[in-house]
């Protein structure tokens, strides 16, 4: 069973995820935080991914959690967002605490050694996803982090293909990757790991 965490500013990713999951014949549970806002999604539950004893019972029974969330719905809200610093952070304590076997976490581009440092309104929202990664890494739990290029496309069509870079910006710098392509190497990390304890580039060529 797969478990998708996605809140107001990860919805094409959780929904590609969800789609994939469900097209693989996976068990799903969406979660989010506004249920009318996802009302399509008959399995969706309301949750707050940094509240630990939710996400322990909703987790519950599932071989896998993707987190996709994000604290704001896009980045007009992000950059005037006064974002908590340990949004992350506790996300990840959640997740690691609710004993999950297996935890994909979507990365950030900008947070890549080697790219370039983002905007000014942003960088807070980057350091406390670079938290949320080390604590990760500080846990024992078995997680991976597939990072897509800056370039994200919501309607290109599902290749079914991808790329699988290192933890540098250069090779996926100048990528492409469609929502539905980042979906199916979430779902792949899930159904066959290749990566663990790791972050890798996920992307297309240009």
């Amino acid at each position: 069973m797969l478990e998708a965490q996605d809140q107001h500013g990860g919805p094409f990713v959780g929904r590609a995820v969800t789609a994939e999951a469900l097209r693989r014949g996976h068990a799903v549970t969406p979660v989010v935080r506004d249920l009318a806002r996802h009302r399509d999604l008959p399995t969706a539950v309301r949750g707050d991914v940094t509240e630990a004893r939710e996400v322990a019972a909703i987790v519950r029974g599932h071989d896998a959690a993707v987190n996709a969330v994000s604290p704001a719905s896009g980045p007009a809200e992000l950059a005037r967002l006064d974002l908590d610093p340990a949004f992350f952070v506790r996300a990840s304590d959640a997740l690691i605490g609710s004993g999950v076997p297996r935890i994909v976490a979507i990365g950030l581009f900008s947070n890549l050694d080697g790219a370039e440092l983002p905007p000014a309104p942003f960088r807070a929202f980057a350091a406390a996803h670079a938290a949320g990664l080390d604590r990760l890494r500080e846990s024992g739990t078995d997680w991976a982090m597939l990072t897509p290029p800056a370039t994200l496309l919501v309607d290109s069509p599902r290749l079914g293909q991808y790329r699988l870079g290192t933890e540098t910006a250069e090779a996926a710098a100048s990528g492409i990757l469609s929502y539905a392509d980042l979906a199916v190497a979430v779902l792949d990390e899930i159904d066959n790991p290749t990566l663990h304890r790791t972050r890798a580039t996920v992307f297309n060529n240009a």
